[in-house]
């Protein structure tokens, strides 16, 4: 009788199993598993957002969401090459200087198809998401290819500076303070320039340059104070690593400072107009419009977990100024980790400099006076030398933190990159302390809520029967810095009408100092009024005449009441007393001046 042979399913599978290994452990593959662990964790912490946009906010900051959709909104006309630095489809008719605020031109360019197909909200979603995961890949492809770290010690830097407490409080709606991923780059060509000017290679030390102005052109669009505060970071770092390799400062320096003359000639070559819209086109303000001794940093704040992390408390919030500027909060188990870092690391100019540019950048984030624990003792502080100076006095003192962020990555990164050398039990004491500093950081997904539906009156275009592209549309009442929901309106239009007042930065403060938002007509102040309180004053023709007066000014083509709001019936019958009978479209009720 003969016998029968089975395949070697075994063999096979295991021959499967082998060569999917090796493919694993391929430098690319490993690249891409860290990217996509980094995308996993910006998902699930904006999981509150992501199963509807549109119906659903972030409950700390609503109100900058909303400005954000709008930005993104008006951006789309980037696209039929309408698109300005001052835009007309705000605060009519003044407009509004987009680069005097936070509208980040990059990010709407690139986001204009998704806002364009799906809308602002999804576009919100995919940049609130995707500015983390950018800039944790970002920084761990520098500190994997550029600094040649291993990957493991890479990707643990590479996620803190994505995931910071100060990068997830940003994520509530600041997307020109989260969108870090060219910063990476940007220390990248510096340090390709030193190199070059080291091995005296004039042609490299140029062509960085020319990386480095590009760079920093594609950043002013994405967010200027996150380029002030990366290149001051960058300048105290060179100043304290020359100073202490003083001979290798004076064989590099002149082909280094040849480098950066290029970038700084052919940059201001491409900037000259955008800041001069910027800081003296219509609608620029002479200052920054947040006070710098209440936008401090409090000292305490720097050794307590951020309350959005796992370790934190509610209670911890009465530490900085707002949700969104959870900025110092790095927790004293971190610091302790990253001190003794350093002395493990100090025969390193590099983590000295460091370590320097560390101190002085946490310093000026505690702002012009001390504060300790909510107390002012009567400290003044070296910030205070930078208080009321142009340009610079538009960065908030407390974002000075941010910059330690990379900093101390880098320094665990190297302590992780070095622990592989020791041996014996000293070997797992690194990433012991590390992973015990960092744990009880870990986000915390952002709170979401609710939100209303924008009128079928927007939504279903029926707003072309009140208004043309580019005309006026006055919403009852206008949107104010403190409600701003009627931009959400023009947002979901595109920006294809335009709404007088708003949320923004202008010159309406005192002497046209910046302030939020502008002053209101008399009819919008008496609109607002009746919105909040539901009292009606007395009317009189006087009021009839103003109201024409004002909507002349705003060059209304409608006024529009939304329904199912509070104090429905009260704005209804003002505005038929100061425009005559409304007229119902959809779901709303329209006065055609």
């Amino acid at each position: 009788m003969g016998t029968t042979t089975t395949p070697d399913r075994t063999g096979a599978a295991g021959a499967t199993a082998y060569r999917l290994a090796e493919i694993l452990r391929r430098p690319l593959a490993l690249d891409l598993g860290v990217v996509l662990l980094y995308t996993v964790g910006a998902v699930w912490l904006l999981k509150g957002l992501w199963p509807d946009p549109a119906h659903r906010t972030l409950s700390l900051n609503p109100e900058d969401q909303i400005l954000i959709e709008w930005f993104l909104a008006a951006d789309t006309r980037v696209l039929t090459f309408e698109h300005g630095l001052v835009s007309d489809r705000l605060n009519a008719p003044d407009g509004v200087n987009l680069l005097a605020n936070a509208a980040s031109l990059t990010l709407g360019a690139l986001m204009a198809p998704v806002t364009l197909t799906l809308g602002a909200p999804v576009s919100f979603a995919v940049l609130t998401t995707g500015n983390l995961a950018a800039t944790a890949a970002a920084w761990y492809l520098l500190l994997s290819r550029t600094f040649r770290l291993d990957r493991p010690a890479a990707a643990v830097g590479g996620a803190f500076c994505g995931f910071a407490p100060a990068m997830v409080s940003h994520s509530n709606s600041h997307w020109h303070m989260t969108a870090q991923w060219l910063v990476p780059a940007i220390v990248w060509s510096v340090v390709r320039m030193a190199r070059a000017a080291e091995a005296g290679d004039r042609r490299r030390a140029v062509t960085s340059g020319l990386w480095l102005a590009g760079l920093v052109v594609a950043q002013v669009f994405l967010g200027e104070e996150v380029l002030y505060l990366t290149a001051l970071s960058l300048l105290l770092f060179a100043g304290a690593y020359a100073a202490l390799r003083r001979e290798w400062a004076r064989r590099v320096a002149p082909l280094f400072l040849t480098g950066g003359a290029v970038a700084v000639a052919v940059a201001s070559a491409v900037l000259a107009y955008p800041l001069w819209v910027q800081f003296r086109g219509p609608g620029s303000v002479p200052n920054g419009p947040f006070p710098p001794h209440y936008y401090s940093a409090d000292l305490a704040s720097f050794v307590t977990f951020s309350p959005l992390s796992v370790a934190g408390s509610p209670e911890a919030a009465r530490l900085a100024t707002g949700p969104a500027e959870y900025n110092a909060f790095l927790g004293w188990p971190l610091l302790l980790v990253a001190t003794a870092g350093v002395v493990w690391l100090r025969r390193s100019p590099a983590v000295l400099a460091m370590a320097v540019t560390g101190v002085i950048m946490g310093v000026l984030a505690l702002g012009p006076e001390l504060v300790l624990n909510g107390q002012r003792p009567g400290l003044s502080l070296p910030y205070q030398l930078l208080v009321d100076v142009p340009v610079i006095d538009g960065a908030l003192p407390q974002r000075y933190a941010m910059a330690l962020v990379p900093l101390i990555a880098i320094v665990l990164a190297l302590a992780l990159h070095r622990a592989r050398r020791l041996s014996g039990r000293m070997r797992v004491v690194p990433p012991v302390a590390v992973a015990l500093a960092l744990l009880p950081l870990v986000p915390t997904p952002l709170p979401t809520e609710p939100r209303p539906p924008v009128p079928q009156f927007v939504s279903e275009g029926h707003w072309r029967q009140c208004v043309e592209p580019g005309g006026v549309l006055v919403p009852v009442p206008p949107p104010t810095p403190r409600s701003p929901e009627a931009m959400r309106w023009a947002a979901a239009a595109h920006a294809h009408f335009a709404l007088p007042e708003g949320f923004f930065i202008g010159p309406y403060g005192a002497r046209g100092r910046a302030a939020l938002g502008t002053y209101k007509l008399p009819t919008s102040q008496l609109l607002t009024e009746v919105a909040e309180t539901g009292r009606m004053p007395p009317l009189t023709e006087e009021h009839r005449r103003q109201a024409q007066r004002d909507l002349a000014h705003w060059r209304a083509q409608c006024v529009v009441l939304g329904t199912g709001q509070q104090h429905e019936n009260q704005l209804r019958e003002v505005l038929g007393h100061l425009l005559g009978p409304g007229e119902r479209i959809a779901d709303v009720w329209v006065w055609r001046p």
